[in-house]
Formats: C-alpha cells, structure tokens, sequence
C-alpha cells in the first residue's frame, strides 16, 4: 500500500478491509513522512502498533 491510500482510508468514516500479517487491522494514524502506521488488530483495539505502510495491503 502507498501512504497516500493509507492516509486515506485512516480519514474515511468507513471501514476498509486492510490486512497486516494475515489479520484485518484498523489505521489509527499515519505518518507520511516516515512510511509508517499506527495500527491495531481488529480484535486487539488496545495493543497499537507501528507498522511500514508497505506492509499493508487491501483487499
């Protein structure tokens, strides 16, 4: 994913369907500069992380 499309899925009320290791994740916050997204699981709203934006895919 390119951070353009990352930032824009972070910014629509909608929920787009983004995975990270095999499992579908929220972007809380990206960070376009640096390439990378804060992001938890779906399941794990708690455990955040930052992650490469290249990581991440759409499906």
């Amino acid at each position: 994913m390119d951070a353009q499309r990352a930032q824009e899925i972070a910014d629509s009320v909608g929920m787009a369907n983004v995975i990270y290791n095999g499992k579908s994740i929220y972007i809380e916050h990206v960070d376009q500069q640096n390439g990378v997204a804060t992001i938890h699981n779906l399941d794990e709203p708690n455990n955040k992380q930052s992650v490469s934006i290249t990581e991440l895919t759409e499906q």
